[in-house]
């Protein structure tokens, strides 16, 4: 925190606070969330869920004699589960702190209320990032044993997917602050990120047809998963599938921005 000094009689002096700005908002964001037990439980829990699928899924390509793949293949695939363990992380930096009220006190310390939600977004990205790139590399270390030859490890594929997962990961975190910003309940938020990340991609697979499946490639999880696996079946380059879960992300944002401008704590 700077200190700033006006004089306000003759050989006198006294102090006046400026603020710490961006970076203590996020600063003090950073402190806050790992002043709570949730990000050490979500991060725990997205390291079990990567590990157990990817075990399974080089198992079932094994079993079922699938083509010989990439093995970022396997935590790749697994990011559809291991995502929500962020999701829950990135909701609750927002939400808990409307049930308790001290979303108030936030404000109160941090005036400019688009800071806070930057800081918060800021903050959880990086979480996610690293949390996504963590995961991938001990989905590979996991699955390559089950899949018994039936994966291929490259080290430039395996690099650039890794850090594919960590960028949707960051992504899907600054989408979720956005949601919870803009609704600002645990349950609302849950219930709409549940639907558009997971339910509606698999109602419109399920459902099929041209139409239907050409609207799932641009939700955020089917694109965010083209551009992780960067295989060539997506109907776009992986940069359009990026910048189509970027899209989701911002619109997320600027709704979360225009709620907390707009609305009282």
């Amino acid at each position: 925190m700077s200190t700033a000094v006006t004089v306000d009689a003759p050989g006198r002096s006294a102090p006046r606070h400026s603020g710490g700005g961006f970076a203590g908002a996020v600063a003090s964001e950073w402190t806050k969330l790992w002043s709570i037990r949730t990000p050490y439980v979500c991060l725990l829990v997205g390291v079990v869920v990567s590990v157990i699928f990817t075990f399974y899924y080089g198992s079932i390509a094994r079993i079922n004699d699938k083509p010989v793949q990439p093995v970022g293949n396997a935590p790749v695939s697994s990011v559809v589960l291991v995502q929500f363990a962020l999701v829950i992380l990135a909701m609750t930096t927002v939400t808990s702190e409307y049930a308790t009220s001290s979303i108030r006190t936030s404000l109160l310390w941090v005036p400019v209320r688009h800071r806070v939600q930057l800081a918060k977004s800021l903050v959880t990205a990086v979480v996610a990032f690293v949390a996504g790139v963590v995961s991938g590399v001990l989905g590979m270390a996991t699955a390559w044993v089950p899949f018994r030859g039936h994966a291929t490890f490259e080290a430039s594929k395996a690099i650039s997917q890794l850090l594919a997962m960590g960028l949707y990961c960051a992504l899907i975190a600054v989408l979720t602050v956005g949601v919870s910003f803009a609704l600002r309940t645990a349950a609302g938020s849950v219930a709409v990120l549940f639907f558009l990340i997971s339910a509606l991609p698999s109602m419109l697979t399920g459902l099929g047809g041209p139409v239907l499946l050409a609207i799932n490639d641009y939700l955020p999880q089917t694109a965010g998963g083209h551009f992780m696996l960067s295989d060539g079946a997506a109907p776009y380059p992986p940069p359009v599938a990026i910048l189509i879960v970027l899209a989701w992300t911002a619109v997320a944002h600027l709704t979360g921005r225009f709620v907390l401008r707009g609305r009282d704590a």
